[in-house]
C-alpha cells in the first residue's frame, strides 16, 4: 500500500471513522460524568480547597485524592459497581453511613466558625505536619461512603455495562477528569489565598461547606429511605 492509498484509507474507510468516533465518545463519557460527581463540594473538595488557599502540600493531598479516585473507579468499572448497585441492602448501608459522615462534617464546618485563631499563619512544620495533612486526606478518601457511592456503584456502574476496551475508554475519561480537577483545584486556590486573609471569609467559606455537607447527607437520607420503600 503506498501513501496515497494509506491516506484514502485513512480519510474515507468509514468503519475506521466510526470506531474512533465511538471511543472518543465513550471517553467524553467517563469525563462528562466523572465531572458530574466531581464538581461539587464534597468533604474531599472541601479540605483540598482550604489546602490550597494555605499552600500546604497541595501536590500530595491531590495526588492522594487522585490515585484514591484511580484505586475505587477501577475495581468499580471492572463490575464491582454492578454488584453493588444490584444490592439494595449493601447500598442502602453505604448510603446511611455516607449520610453519617457527611452530617459529621458539615456539623465540624460549623463548629470551626466559632473557633479562634488565624487560619492562615505560616506554617514552617515539618513532615509530621504532612504527615498529619495526608492522614486527614487518606480518611475522607476511604473513610468516607459519599466517595464509594460516587467512584464506584456511580461510575462503576455506568462503565461497568461496556465491554472491556469501552470500559477502559470510560475509566480513562473519568480519570483524566480527576487528575485534572484535583490538582486545577488544589493550585488554583492558591490564587485565592489574598481574599483569605480574613477570618471572616474562613467563617464564610466553612459555613457554605456546612451547608452543602448537610444538603448532600439529605439528599443521600432520601435515597436511602427509598431504598427502604424498595427492600421491604
Amino acid at each position: 500500500m503506498n501513501y496515497t492509498e494509506f491516506l484514502q484509507n485513512f480519510l474515507y474507510n468509514r468503519p475506521l471513522v466510526i470506531d474512533f468516533e465511538e471511543k472518543m465518545s465513550t471517553f467524553i463519557q467517563g469525563f462528562i460524568v466523572c465531572f458530574g460527581l466531581i464538581v461539587s463540594i464534597g468533604a474531599q473538595n472541601a479540605f483540598l480547597l482550604k489546602q490550597g488557599i494555605l499552600k500546604q502540600h497541595v501536590f500530595w493531598i491531590a495526588l492522594v485524592c487522585f490515585l484514591g479516585d484511580v484505586f475505587l473507579m477501577t475495581i468499580g468499572v471492572l463490575g464491582l459497581g454492578t454488584l453493588i448497585s444490584e444490592l439494595p441492602i449493601l447500598s442502602l448501608i453505604i448510603s446511611l453511613l455516607g449520610a453519617i459522615f457527611l452530617l459529621a462534617y458539615g456539623s465540624r464546618s460549623f463548629i470551626s466558625i466559632f473557633k479562634s485563631g488565624d487560619y492562615l499563619v505560616a506554617s514552617g512544620e515539618n513532615a509530621k505536619s504532612l504527615k498529619k495533612a495526608l492522614m486527614v486526606t487518606f480518611a475522607i478518601t476511604f473513610l468516607n461512603p459519599h466517595v464509594y457511592i460516587d467512584t464506584i456503584v456511580i461510575v462503576g456502574s455506568i462503565g461497568g455495562k461496556l465491554d472491556f476496551d469501552g470500559k477502559m475508554l470510560f475509566l480513562a475519561g473519568a480519570l483524566v477528569c480527576s487528575f485534572l480537577w484535583f490538582f486545577g483545584v488544589g493550585y488554583g486556590a492558591g490564587l485565592l489565598s489574598p481574599y483569605f486573609a480574613k477570618r471572616r471569609t474562613w467563617q464564610i467559606l466553612d459555613a457554605i461547606t456546612g451547608l452543602i455537607m448537610y444538603f448532600i447527607a439529605f439528599s443521600l437520607l432520601i435515597y436511602a429511605y427509598r431504598l427502604i420503600q424498595q427492600i421491604f
